[in-house]
């Protein structure tokens, strides 16, 4: 069976909502992207929406239309977009049903899980195809508890954080994964979101469909396996929303738990408010009050990386210049520029 996929977004393509799927046609080892189903931007081509999409791939407005005008064979549908609370989107169904009456297998990251849905189940096995919810939490046995076995790991452990969600921290420590490697640095990453693991990253975990109680174990235990098995001289984790939203304020266990000891942090400087909360004018804090709050947890930023969002190149190159004066840290666009200096200031730390 090929890896040939489509990812289906449901017209949320332009939008937020759909960064599995921008993660995705940025980098991916597992699947192979030939098309996208969205009927709002059906005709275009991916590289007209998502900033930086490395190769051309077509947008369909539908399923059937994509699949007759492919001329590769498609074995899987992968659910591309992650919503507020991990809802399938109103009218996503069908084109899943249509899918699995394809033959397609489908790979859903969502929260609502789509094993749970009968006719959808029916239609998979009727069909011989798989539905895989990436989320669907792991049986209690197989998670762990924190030991402290993180502090046998001798790797440089560092941290991709952010100071909101939806930031871009997984593409950002993509990136870096490929730039370390490179410069002939042997590295690793942790996935923690459903859309690493997509883009087939070997060791991690989901973040948010851990109990919390495993949170902190599942972290020591992926970072423990993965130098066990892979003996790496750097660890990179991604990180999960930020350290003070308040409908998720995660990154702590990285620091503590992790022994994260080194931080890139991810900011968008024209955002104002924290995402999905602007309704209650919940003001991100200041960038340098985040670096702060890092250091009070022992941990030092080495790196910032900014989030276009909002602005011109020419505004974030500003922000860019501003930043790295200011606060005298190397301060990147990740998505235009290399990681050359932030690597050349690690060969101290290796």
């Amino acid at each position: 069976m090929n890896q040939n996929a489509i990812i289906i977004t449901h017209g949320l393509l332009y939008t937020d909502e759909a960064k599995t799927a921008h993660g995705l046609v940025r980098d991916t080892s597992r699947y192979q992207i030939l098309g996208i189903i969205d009927h709002v931007s059906a005709g275009r081509d991916v590289r007209d929406i998502v900033s930086q999409a490395p190769r051309p791939i077509p947008i369909f407005a539908s399923l059937s239309e994509c699949l007759s005008q492919l001329d590769e064979p498609v074995s899987y549908c992968l659910v591309g977009v992650a919503g507020h609370g991990g809802k399938i989107p109103p009218g996503m169904i069908e084109t899943v049903q249509e899918a699995l009456n394809s033959k397609l297998h489908i790979v859903n990251g969502l929260h609502e899980f789509m094993n749970d849905i009968p006719e959808l189940a029916r239609l998979a096995e009727n069909n011989g195809v798989t539905i895989t919810d990436i989320r669907r939490d792991k049986p209690k046995e197989q998670l762990h508890f924190w030991e402290g076995d993180i502090y046998g790991v001798p790797a440089l452990k560092i941290a991709v954080l952010g100071t909101d969600c939806n930031l871009g921290k997984r593409t950002t420590t993509r990136l870096f994964l490929h730039a370390l490697r490179q410069a002939d640095i042997k590295t690793e990453m942790i996935y923690t979101g459903q859309t690493g693991w997509m883009q087939d990253n070997r060791f991690g975990f989901i973040f948010d469909s851990t109990l919390n109680d495993f949170i902190s174990g599942e972290i020591e235990a992926a970072i423990v396996q993965c130098y066990r098995e892979a003996k790496p001289q750097v660890i990179l984790l991604e990180g999960q929303s930020s350290l003070r939203n308040p409908g998720g304020p995660g990154g702590s266990e990285f620091l503590v738990s992790g022994q994260a000891k080194q931080v890139v942090l991810q900011h968008a400087p024209g955002r104002k408010y924290f995402s999905g909360y602007e309704h209650l004018k919940a003001e991100i804090p200041s960038l340098e009050s985040e670096i702060e709050l890092i250091q009070m947890y022992g941990s030092e930023v080495i790196g910032l990386t900014l989030n276009t969002e909002s602005l011109s190149l020419d505004e974030a190159r500003q922000y860019q210049q501003r930043y790295q004066q200011e606060l005298g840290i190397v301060t990147l666009l990740p998505l235009y520029d290399d990681f050359s200096e932030l690597i050349n200031n690690l060969h101290p730390l290796l």
